[in-house]
């Protein structure tokens, strides 16, 4: 099945001459790509285009959770007839597992895993070993070890009508999958027998289960069946069920795997003791036979993981088994904001050695242990072949390749030649040696063509960049607080961003107290209230945000016209080229987009910032006088950050079929309340988090004493999950 782009829209501003430009290159075989995309120019129809147009398997990389579910609910809107699936790190809490010799101190593995993230990694497994038009939005964890394709594919057991295959047999395959038996809790990865009558809930389907009905020694009937009703959906021919965990490991290979571990655990200990480390050598040997023993009576051991490389078959030294593994060759990759993910690919590696390598030294582990781990970049860079790197703010290494006049490895700095050139002008762009304290970037040889980087500059709004304004470092709270006070009058928000959490939490304690309606964000702050607060800027419920790093890529803020950027000329992180240039963009979704540089001194930063911003307006302002074009607001309804259409729409169907309307003062207010508060703690499971926290405001509404608008009266479902509405 080829891709199937769904939209209202067509291709505008610059977007018809990227998605041309870039199709030729994709078509010509070139491996790097960079799509220079200006905040607000939709980057991402761009994208989806590309994907219709290329019409291969694509793996959509983000470099954080947030952004990916942002994407996979808008690829899912443009692609609603293929499968988009979500792929991240499936645990809501992990502590991994740690020793500091310097203080005697073991930290033991603990992590939560979210079920529902489970589920869709399951279903993005599943997806792309049987389909072809199959998108994933992935974070960082697709470079982390899963379990092998091959096996996973091997133990897949397909059933059609017809089959000659006993109950036994199909029993006997489910327990191979890692399904469990549990004729009275169904639930994901469970399956129930009812004498002829197997039901079986797949770890991938959400409220779907599949029935099958045996006839003696043949299969007489297939059908899906909602898993608390037990009504049928449909019937089927066929089904092929998938196993219900992540790593899989057959029979055969686990027993392999046992003596395997069981020799290097004796040579581990043999030199330990060699070099009379007799601690060590006991502590690995008890860690080891306990593994080994769980393994042998429950199939598995807290940390299996850490014995992948046996399980698996691989030889020392080689890479693990990823999510890359599961696509074909010629896959497509998107890199979003790639100036940030790229960087976080890199750097994965080390850090898990370095800690890894403790562990081994002190004999919590076996050296196998070292080769559980993320790809190396040189291997990431192997296993993809055609990358198109998106970003307004491409780092050096999507510059470095996407140039055609680099031939050789070199260490780069990308460095404009006078301050009085664009940041991002790429025929002047001259290549310096990084000193030692700097990242070395490397030139992919590998690649093919003549790669290109492809500007979009021109948003389809017309809107221009923000205009840039200079203030001095003196006064500049009180100067904020005028110029706060004059777009919460247009009714307008403001983002003000900070170097400290501390200096975040006192402005906005201080600008409460002049009057203004103020909160602040930042990393303390946990994913589902980040998203509520977002939400709440753009209702309205307050008018200016005070954040340091998180009000930055990413955030589709259309009421935000002001951002002040307090002590700017305070060169580092968080004032540096990217920085700049991505916190000034959050105010390119509105006509009125201004930012405030609070500074005494014109930094290389900001003499980049502004003249990247030059040539931009430069650029727009001559296309629109050239098409007639009047710049407009960016207009977008509040929307989930993820979301299943589908199932919102089935629900609304079976609750609407139910209703039973009381009036205000008899219904039980504590009920609905603890009904409220399940299926907020369901919605923030799935990231739901704007749902999340519109039932928060529902429950802390119905708390209060007073009663407000918004619920009365209310409606709500006998024996069900309720629902307060408007």
């Amino acid at each position: 099945m080829q891709f199937r782009l769904v939209s209202d829209y067509q291709p505008e501003g610059d977007q018809g001459q990227a998605i041309a430009k870039l199709s030729k290159s994709l078509a010509a075989g070139n491996h790097h790509q960079t799509l220079l995309g200006v905040t607000g120019s939709g980057k991402t129809f761009t994208m989806a285009n590309l994907i219709q147009q290329h019409d291969k398997p694509t793996l959509i990389m983000s470099h954080n959770k947030t952004l990916a579910a942002q994407l996979y609910s808008e690829f899912k809107n443009f692609f609603p007839h293929n499968a988009v699936e979500y792929f991240v790190s499936y645990f809501d809490y992990y502590q991994p597992e740690a020793y500091i010799p310097r203080s005697d101190t073991y930290i033991e593995k603990d992590s939560s895993i979210n079920d529902e993230i489970e589920r869709l990694r399951l279903s993005t497994m599943g997806s792309l070993l049987t389909r072809k038009d199959t998108i994933v939005v992935a974070s960082v964890s697709c470079i982390y070890g899963l379990g092998s394709p091959e096996d996973y594919a091997n133990m897949m057991v397909p059933v059609w009508v017809g089959q000659r295959i006993t109950r036994e047999e199909f029993l006997n395959s489910l327990v191979g999958m890692l399904f469990e038996r549990n004729d009275i809790a169904f639930g994901r990865g469970k399956f129930r027998v009812r004498g002829d009558v197997v039901e079986v809930h797949p770890a991938y389907l959400d409220e779907t289960a599949i029935r099958v009905e045996f006839f003696d020694d043949e299969v007489e009937r297939i059908t899906s069946i909602h898993t608390l009703t037990g009504h049928m959906i449909d019937r089927l021919e066929n089904h092929t069920f998938f196993p219900a965990k992540q790593f899989v490991t057959p029979g055969d290979k686990m027993k392999r795997a046992t003596i395997a571990i069981r020799e290097e655990a004796r040579e581990q200990v043999a030199k330990f003791e060699k070099e009379n480390k007799l601690i060590e050598a006991q502590r690995l040997r008890m860690r080891t036979d306990y593994d080994l023993e769980m393994m042998a009576e429950m199939g598995f051991c807290q940390g299996i993981e850490n014995y992948s490389r046996h399980l698996t078959g691989r030889e020392p030294g080689a890479r693990p088994h990823t999510l890359l593994d599961f696509f074909p060759r010629d896959f497509l990759l998107l890199v979003d904001e790639s100036h940030a993910t790229i960087p976080q690919i890199g750097g994965m590696y080390e850090g898990d050695k370095s800690r890894k390598t403790v562990l081994v030294d002190h004999g919590f582990r076996l050296p196998s242990a070292l080769d559980n781990r993320p790809l190396r970049f040189e291997e990431f860079i192997e296993m993809t072949s055609q990358r198109v790197y998106v970003s307004a703010t491409p780092g050096p290494f999507e510059i470095v390749n996407s140039r055609p006049e680099n031939k050789t490895f070199i260490p780069v700095k990308a460095k404009t030649e006078n301050g009085n050139e664009p940041l991002f002008d790429f025929k002047k762009i001259k290549v310096k040696p990084s000193s030692n304290d700097e990242p070395v970037e490397k030139f992919d040889p590998t690649r093919r063509g003549t790669p290109l980087v492809v500007e979009q500059i021109i948003r389809p709004t017309g809107l221009l960049d923000p205009v840039l304004i200079l203030r001095p470092l003196k006064g500049q709270i009180d100067e904020t607080i005028e110029l706060c006070r004059q777009r919460v009058e247009r009714n307008e928000r403001v983002l003000v961003t900070t170097l400290t959490k501390r200096t975040a939490e006192d402005l906005s304690e201080y600008l409460q107290g002049t009057g203004l309606k103020v909160r602040y964000l930042h990393s303390d702050i946990d994913a589902v209230e980040r998203v509520e607060i977002l939400r709440q800027l753009r209702a309205a419920a307050f008018d200016i945000l005070i954040g340091i790093n998180l009000l930055r890529e990413g955030l589709d803020l259309p009421e935000v016209s002001l951002v002040c950027i307090l002590d700017a000329d305070k060169e580092g992180f968080l004032r540096n080229e990217t920085s700049m240039i991505q916190t000034a963009g959050r105010a390119a979704r509105h006509i009125g987009g201004e930012c405030v540089l609070f500074c005494d001194k014109i930094t290389d930063s900001i003499q980049a910032l502004i003249d990247t911003t030059e040539y931009r307006r430069n650029r727009q302002q001559a296309h629109n006088e050239l098409h007639g074009i009047t710049p407009q607001s960016v207009r977008r309804s509040l929307q989930q950050s993820l979301q299943n259409h589908e199932k919102e729409h089935e629900s609304a169907e079976r609750l609407n079929s139910s209703l039973v309307a009381e009036d205000v003062q008899t219904y039980d207010k504590l009920r609905v309340i603890s009904e409220l508060e399940e299926e907020m703690r369901e919605a923030s499971a799935r990231l739901e988090f704007e749902r999340a926290g519109h039932l928060r405001d529902q429950i802390t509404a119905l708390k209060s004493d007073s009663q407000t608008p918004t619920m009365k009266p209310i409606k709500y479902q006998l024996g069900k999950k309720s629902r307060a509405r408007k």
